[in-house]
């Protein structure tokens, strides 16, 4: 018998203060204190530390799934995981979308913007996307903000059977971005 070997290609995205790459076991404890925390809310949580195993682990997964997906956003001169940022598309969502999460440290310093641009750019010049979204809790306005800054606007509500009501954020096709 002999065996095969699967490879799952996580493209490295560099933009001017950081980098976007696969997911690695160094970022754990950053990862696992952000899903601990209450700012996880808007992602569903909090979380333990052994469900946060499984989420770091799709990050990778849902890249050799679905042909895209996040990555953590990391310092470019440190490598220090300051997020998870990229293109997510769930079984129960209505689209793919562009979705960002922070850690603490890396808050009110542009980061998210300038990993969530890279996101979106790379889905539209890279993967063909004509459009995008952003699922965001109602009382999230942080990532309301972001959605705004980023050219999205308000299209509607989803209801997800878990975490409840999300606005859905559309993203300004490739022209326009």
């Amino acid at each position: 018998m002999t065996g095969s070997e699967t490879t799952v290609n996580i493209p490295t995205v560099e933009t001017e203060r950081l980098r976007l790459r696969a997911a690695k076991w160094s970022d754990f404890d950053a990862y696992a204190d952000f899903r601990a925390s209450p700012r996880s809310k808007g992602v569903g949580g909090p979380y333990s530390r052994e469900q946060t195993v499984d989420h770091l682990a799709e990050l990778i997964g849902h890249w050799h799934l679905r042909g895209f997906g996040r990555w953590v956003v990391a310092d470019k001169s440190t490598d220090a995981p300051l997020g998870v940022v990229g293109l997510y598309h769930p079984e129960a969502w209505p689209e793919p979308e562009v979705a960002w999460t922070l850690f603490d440290a890396a808050e009110g310093k542009g980061i998210a913007f300038e990993a969530a641009s890279a996101s979106r750019a790379f889905a539209y010049d890279t993967l063909g996307w004509t459009t995008a979204i952003s699922c965001i809790y109602p009382d999230n306005p942080r990532s309301i903000a972001l959605a705004e800054r980023l050219g999205a606007t308000r299209e509607g509500t989803f209801d997800h059977p878990s975490l409840g009501q999300l606005g859905i954020w559309r993203h300004p096709g490739p022209a326009a971005s």
